[in-house]
C-alpha cells in the first residue's frame, strides 16, 4: 500500500508534530513496508487456528480476572473542593495543547 508524503504530513498535523521533510521522506517509506507487511499477514488462513486470550500466562480464562464490583468512591463535591480549579461540577485543567 502507497503512503504518500502528504499523508504522513496530515497524519502529523493530527498528532500534532513537527516532522521535517527528512523525517517525512523516512516516515512514507516505513509506513508503507508496515502496511504492506500488514497486507500480508491479511492473506494466511486462520480459520483453524483457535482464538487466544492470555499469550504469556499459562492459566485458565478467568484466573486472572476479578469481579468488577462497585467500591467507596467520592461525592462529586468532596472531589471538587481539593481540585485546584473546578467549575460546573468538572476539574478544570490547563490547556496543553496549542495550534
Amino acid at each position: 500500500m502507497k503512503i504518500t508524503e502528504k499523508e504522513v504530513r496530515r497524519i502529523a498535523h493530527l498528532a500534532n508534530l513537527e516532522l521535517s521533510e527528512d523525517a517525512i521522506a523516512q516516515y512514507s517509506k516505513d509506513m508503507e513496508q508496515i502496511l504492506t507487511y500488514v497486507d500480508k499477514l491479511n492473506e494466511l488462513n486462520t480459520d483453524d487456528v483457535e482464538p487466544m486470550t492470555q499469550v504469556i500466562y499459562d492459566g485458565s480464562e478467568t484466573s486472572t480476572m476479578r469481579a468488577d464490583t462497585l467500591g467507596p468512591s467520592f461525592e462529586q463535591d468532596k472531589a471538587l473542593r481539593e481540585a485546584p480549579l473546578a467549575g460546573a461540577g468538572h476539574f478544570k485543567v490547563p490547556k496543553v495543547i496549542e495550534r
